[in-house]
């Protein structure tokens, strides 16, 4: 019995050093972390995040592909097989995405 209690009291004392080691490292390494976030391309995180209205807008359908609204047809084509190969449903994506992205093209 006693053997079992300093083994869990060693293996908490482990756990808690290295919980105690990743915190400092963590603090050291935020501002490494930052400059690469900074690094990153905007369109990373330019993507539309809203929800899908009712009926297709032209500002919603612009959105989506992430192209101006007063784009011309080649850029919205390009754009729109772009998503559209990356959320093709036989790739595991949403069915409901690929809809509402069929429909942006029109």
């Amino acid at each position: 019995m006693a053997t079992t209690m300093i083994a869990v009291g060693l293996t908490l004392a482990a756990a808690g050093y290295a919980g105690r080691y990743v915190l400092k490292v963590m603090k050291l390494m935020q501002p490494q972390v930052n400059e690469a976030i900074q690094t990153l391309p905007k369109s990373t995180f330019g993507y539309y995040r809203g929800g899908f209205d009712p009926k297709m807008t032209k500002r919603e359908a612009a959105l989506i592909l992430g192209v101006s609204p007063t784009a011309n047809k080649s850029k919205i084509r390009e754009a729109h097989r772009r998503i559209m190969l990356l959320n093709h449903p036989d790739k595991g994506r949403r069915t409901d995405l690929w809809e509402r992205l069929l429909m942006s093209r029109t």
